[in-house]
């Protein structure tokens, strides 16, 4: 499959983390079918020649899942010729705009209070689980949506990590794809070329020390535990993936049927 990489993840200049799902194994010796299943960060910032290869990806829908605060922050994404963009919210803008609004303009001290000691990956944990226990509507919309027309598809929230991260994880887990490779899939989001670039108000060095770094980098890693986190959630809740499937997201045998035909080679 690595041969395959190059025409799956082109060189995007203003659009971080795009990659193609596809190759990914099944339970069952099956893979996700290439060009079907995207994920990436916002599209906000695409050039002419980004929005120009995205266009040959034939997508149906996009499903956005920044919330009203990130959506001031970068704008809105690019519009493609053709293609529905569904917002759909994952976080509640309330909760996200005054934190980073601290974490490009807070000095160290006040990113030493909100983010030292665990806290800023403790913060990242306690989010993965709440989208797994409280936003079971729109992982059943997005489900849906693919099983019925909504494909090839993109994903993406800001970083292409997080909130995307999580609905490619479900979507993958409805596939019946291995849960190692899900979190492969997941960390990939580490690599240096994908990362979310940090902005902080301040051009001065002291806002880039090696300590401010360290304390903002829990929030822009993808950690195992974090995903982690969200199965054990999904889990402690549910029991297990169908019942999660079933009861959680009101997906039926029948629509999980209709997705593997959709998705899987």
């Amino acid at each position: 499959m690595t041969q395959q990489i190059p025409s799956t993840e082109p060189e995007l200049t203003g659009v971080r983390n795009f990659r193609d799902v596809g190759g990914l194994p099944t339970v069952d010796g099956r893979r996700v079918r290439h060009g079907v299943l995207f994920r990436s960060g916002h599209l906000a910032h695409a050039t002419d020649e980004d929005a120009a290869f995205l266009t040959t990806l034939g997508l149906h829908t996009i499903f956005d899942f920044r919330n009203a605060a990130d959506q001031k922050l970068e704008g809105p994404d690019v519009d493609l010729p053709g293609v529905r963009n569904v917002n759909l919210p994952l976080s509640d803008p309330a909760d996200g705009a005054e934190f980073w609004k601290m974490v490009r303009d807070g000095d160290l001290d006040q990113l030493r209070e909100l983010l030292d000691d665990g806290k800023a990956a403790g913060r990242m944990i306690d989010s993965y689980r709440r989208i797994i226990q409280q936003r079971t509507a729109e992982h059943s919309h997005v489900l849906h949506a693919l099983a019925e027309d909504s494909v090839p598809v993109l994903m993406h929230c800001a970083a292409g990590k997080d909130r995307a991260g999580l609905s490619i994880a479900v979507t993958l887990l409805a596939l019946g794809v291995e849960r190692e490779a899900v979190v492969a899939d997941y960390l990939e989001s580490n690599a240096k070329h994908r990362r979310y670039k940090v902005h902080r108000s301040s051009s001065a060095a002291s806002a880039y020390s090696p300590e401010v770094m360290e304390l903002l980098s829990p929030l822009f890693d993808a950690r195992v535990e974090y995903l982690q986190a969200a199965f054990d959630t999904l889990e402690e809740t549910w029991g297990d993936v169908d019942t999660y499937l079933e009861q959680g997201l009101k997906v039926t045998p029948q629509t999980r049927t209709r997705l593997r035909e959709r998705l899987l080679d």
